[in-house]
């Protein structure tokens, strides 16, 4: 082993082979359990053991350092910023901060806030509350305000973070061949506030959000389409920090229906009928999204043939239209009948010079037959 190697896999207790977010979330365990500033009987120890934790969170959290990382064992040396005293870069840093008000202190930081996050979800709905319109109540999923904090993750208030001296701000100097170089970046300890809780928050353990299921009430117009999505302000995810919540994006999808068959505003649907209803004609009585209609059938309608009931469709959401209603009309044949019924069948079938010879005569009779009228 190298001398002067860390294992920085070891440090935060990962494996070789831990994702990002294994990374992370081992990060933030230790962070609250090796604060200095909540560990005042063992402020030393807790010191080192929280350096030693940003420094391996500081590489292994970046893709390109823990790739060099894993295969030299070294991305170069990272020294404790201030721990020679003072530090010419860090202080320029601060001046030219101050200079544009970029902040610089932790009363100028402040807590960071951002926005929440927005979300999505799916409301699904019948026909008929397609078809009327309403109001609809959906159950979320989202992040709330802690309402122990606040939002702010800590109880008792803020101080100065320890590692960037209120600045938000940490200045690494790294060796190389030709020289020693110095950058900057974002106090990890902080997130770039420049401050860290007093107490972290016991409830939201110091994340300021918790998650919970929340009752959404959505008003659906009249007509309202499959795949149409709607914006609800400020319904979804909550602020970082008391910052303003998300927005929620409800798309609609509707079920299918076993009758009915939409097509933008119009209605289809099928409709079986007897043999004498579409010979001689008939009334009849149609069910439609809005109560029973009439459908008056002409006689000698075909099979397969479509009757329009108007105004029994959808209501168009944009000119305020209703649409109609197709009704394709079906034969439906009887699998038993009475005798009465055959001999009344055959008598018909007779006076149309039809001799059906029905289930009863034989294939080769049913050939012979054939072979007659040719």
């Amino acid at each position: 082993m190298r001398q002067g190697y860390k294992d920085y896999y070891a440090i935060l207790g990962v494996s070789r082979d831990a994702t990002q977010d294994e990374i992370k979330q081992a990060y933030r365990r230790l962070v609250k359990e090796w604060h200095p500033d909540l560990n005042p009987n063992r402020h030393k120890e807790a010191e080192e053991r929280f350096k030693a934790i940003q420094e391996a969170y500081e590489v292994l959290s970046n893709p390109e350092k823990r790739r060099q990382y894993d295969l030299y064992g070294t991305v170069g040396e990272v020294p404790v910023p201030g721990a020679t005293g003072f530090d010419p870069f860090a202080e320029l840093f601060r001046m030219v901060d101050e200079f544009f008000g970029f902040g610089g202190t932790a009363t100028r930081y402040g807590t960071r806030t951002e926005r929440g996050e927005d979300m999505e979800a799916v409301l699904e709905i019948t026909l008929e509350e397609a078809f009327r319109g309403g109001e609809r109540e959906l159950d979320v999923e989202v992040l709330v305000t802690c309402p122990e904090c606040y939002g702010t993750g800590a109880l008792g208030g803020f101080r100065a973070c320890h590692d960037c001296r209120g600045t938000g701000r940490i200045i690494y100097s790294r060796q190389t061949p030709g020289g020693s170089f110095r950058f900057q970046t974002t106090c990890m300890t902080c997130q770039g506030t420049g401050e860290v809780a007093a107490k972290v928050c016991d409830t939201c353990e110091g994340i300021g959000r918790l998650q919970t299921t929340r009752k959404v009430k959505i008003e659906l117009p009249a007509g309202v389409e499959d795949g149409m999505t709607f914006r609800l302000t400020g319904q979804g995810n909550a602020g970082k920090g008391g910052g303003p919540p998300g927005d929620l994006y409800v798309t609609v999808h509707i079920q299918p229906h076993p009758i009915f068959h939409r097509e933008g505003v119009q209605l289809h649907m099928d409709l079986p009928l007897t043999f004498p209803q579409l010979t001689l004609g008939d009334v009849v009585s149609v069910p439609t999204l809005d109560g029973e209609a009439e459908l008056t059938v002409p006689p000698g309608t075909q099979p397969g043939t479509v009757l329009k009931i108007p105004r029994k469709g959808f209501v168009s959401m944009k000119s305020g239209r209703r649409g109609d209603l197709f009704v394709r009309v079906q034969i439906t044949v009887p699998t038993e009948l009475t005798e009465e019924q055959h001999r009344l069948l055959r008598q018909l079938a007779k006076t149309m010079g039809v001799e059906p010879k029905g289930a009863e005569a034989s294939w080769w009779e049913r050939i012979k037959g054939r072979l007659r009228k040719s």
